[in-house]
């Protein structure tokens, strides 16, 4: 029996995000404007000509797990592998930024300015209203921010965790991190989060903070390309 985990973008798009989604049973994608993120119910075997009905020549997309050819209509721009950590640590005893600010739709602007620039992971301009987000701000400079994306029942993702490069070492990351985890910890929900498997920095910190790997996985940016 498979775990939520291993399929864990179909199981948030075509569960507890479907409002947010646009498909089918046999494809969906988050909707124009959230995440560039598609899943299928088979991600070792994904319909692609599916999930051409609800995209555009050019519209790019993360998928994981599959690595096969490219078929006809869709192109790879991008390869690599990712991992998928758990938490797997008692819960921070006290919230380690309570001083940190709640991103809402005011705060979007900055928040995809500081993801653009930091590439945290595919991030749209309406990616906060997946989930509560947080940030510290410098005036009106976005320095650092973290929050909540995909889901499964009993599950929560940490994503767009970045920091501005003029505010890095501060820790302001890790702080928004750490409340995150204790905040889905208290609802009963177990932490988890993605990082490319060529940045060792973060996947050692990761580490050090009460992840572990979940499992190793192919990850991919396709292409809708017109024929």
């Amino acid at each position: 029996m498979t775990h939520p985990l291993d399929n864990i973008f179909w199981n948030s798009l075509n569960g507890p995000h479907l409002r947010f989604s646009s498909g089918s049973d046999a494809a969906r994608r988050y909707a124009e404007g959230f995440s560039p993120i598609v899943g299928f119910p088979d991600k070792l075997q994904p319909d692609f000509d599916a999930l051409a009905a609800f995209c555009q020549p050019g519209d790019q997309f993360y998928c994981d797990g599959w690595t096969g050819a490219a078929p006809q209509g869709w192109s790879v721009a991008f390869e690599s592998t990712m991992y998928r950590m758990v938490w797997d640590a008692p819960a921070p005893a006290e919230d380690e930024a309570p001083d940190a600010v709640p991103l809402t739709a005011a705060h979007a602007g900055r928040a995809l300015e500081l993801a653009t620039m930091m590439r945290p992971g595919p991030f749209g301009p309406r990616t906060i209203e997946l989930g509560d987000y947080f940030g510290y701000f410098d005036g009106d400079r976005l320095m650092a921010m973290a929050g909540e994306r995909m889901c499964a029942p009993g599950l929560r993702e940490i994503s767009g965790v970045c920091t501005h490069p003029d505010y890095q070492g501060r820790g302001l990351a890790r702080r928004l991190t750490l409340k995150l985890v204790r905040r889905m910890l208290e609802r009963g929900e177990t932490p988890f989060l993605h990082v490319m498997s060529t940045n060792a920095t973060a996947h050692g910190l990761y580490l050090r903070m009460g992840f572990r790997d979940w499992c190793e996985t192919p990850v991919r940016v396709v292409a809708r390309v017109t024929i």
